[in-house]
């Protein structure tokens, strides 16, 4: 039996899907995002509430399992929820591994993040998967939670578990309102007039599913590998999806300044009256940021892997978004 941890999260609840559509049995993971009607009536799959990081309730979550995939984490720029992060993606992945080595399961694929390579003053190069971590204050506490869990993951590798894992840059695809990539498609429908700087790496959730389970069907153990369907501008992105929303695309520069000046009223706002801060100094940071990730290795090791142009990424997104809207 396969198990997928945060099966109820952006990622997972493709992959329980798809899983479930191949006919693998599949024990799905949550804890405080319950699946809706439809994940619930998905043959082959059996929901089951867990907190990864109670020991003897990921213990008896893994018994039978000879597969795991690792989805789940906590992705939040909210610097109150940072030292919560810090904590469970590191914590949880830990307790994940222990219990793989422990009761032999086949093969680990855990889900981690460009995030993870970290940013440490390479300047307009494409960082690969060889790249090792180094401190920047251009790192992100996210990024770091993901490293910190990768170690965890090396660990289990140099202790006899059968792993890979994936990195992949920010996820599209059909979403839910409290999916990862939704505010993006917000912003756009309400013609946000401002767009930054910044560029990074953007993937299907599609590639990231073909991914993982390509890789663990495979012999390929012991590596990462970067997802990215390519590393587009930020001004592009929201351009092409306002325009796919029949809306404004952005047309005024937030530079480094003006996003300074948003992240500081954003958080004097948030103290004062305790709403959740509009624009954080990691976000304004990351959005002016040009970071360039190889995605080369993957298409190399699988023959055949190709990735889904980020133009088509964008339509199914948007078109999801608008059937969702009209209901």
């Amino acid at each position: 039996m396969t198990l997928i941890t945060g099966a109820s999260g952006f990622l997972g609840r493709h992959l329980v899907r798809y899983l479930s559509s191949r006919g693998v049995q599949t024990r799905a993971l949550y804890n405080r995002h319950a699946p809706d009607a439809e994940l619930r009536s998905l043959p082959g799959v059996t929901w089951m509430r867990c907190d990864l990081l109670n020991i003897f309730e990921v213990e008896e979550a893994m018994q039978g399992i000879t597969h795991i995939y690792h989805c789940a984490a906590i992705i939040t720029f909210d610097p109150g929820r940072h030292e919560e992060m810090l904590h469970f993606n590191p914590e949880s992945t830990a307790n994940i591994v222990n219990q793989a080595l422990e009761q032999g399961i086949s093969k680990l694929a855990y889900v981690s993040s460009v995030a993870a390579l970290g940013r440490g003053g390479r300047k307009n190069k494409e960082l690969t998967e060889a790249e090792e971590w180094t401190d920047s204050s251009y790192n992100s506490a996210y990024g770091l939670s993901k490293y910190l869990a990768e170690m965890e993951v090396w660990r289990g590798i140099g202790e006899g578990l059968n792993a890979v894992m994936v990195n992949p840059g920010i996820i599209m695809g059909p979403c839910e309102p409290y999916d990862p990539p939704f505010p993006l498609l917000k912003a756009a429908f309400r013609e946000f007039p401002f767009y930054t700087k910044g560029i990074t790496s953007w993937v299907d959730v599609d590639d990231v599913i073909n991914a993982l389970v390509t890789l663990m069907d495979s012999d390929i153990s012991d590596e990462r590998f970067i997802v990215s369907g390519g590393n587009f501008g930020f001004r592009e992105v929201f351009t092409q999806l306002a325009v796919a929303l029949g809306k404004k695309p952005p047309r005024y520069l937030a530079g480094s300044f003006f996003t300074g000046i948003v992240w500081r009223w954003s958080r004097l706002r948030n103290i004062f009256d305790k709403s959740k801060a509009l624009l954080t100094r990691e976000t304004a940071i990351n959005a002016n940021l040009s970071c360039y990730y190889n995605n080369e290795k993957l298409p190399q090791a699988v023959v055949g892997f190709s990735y889904t142009p980020v133009s088509q990424s964008i339509e199914r997104m948007a078109r999801s978004f608008m059937n969702s809207y009209k209901k």
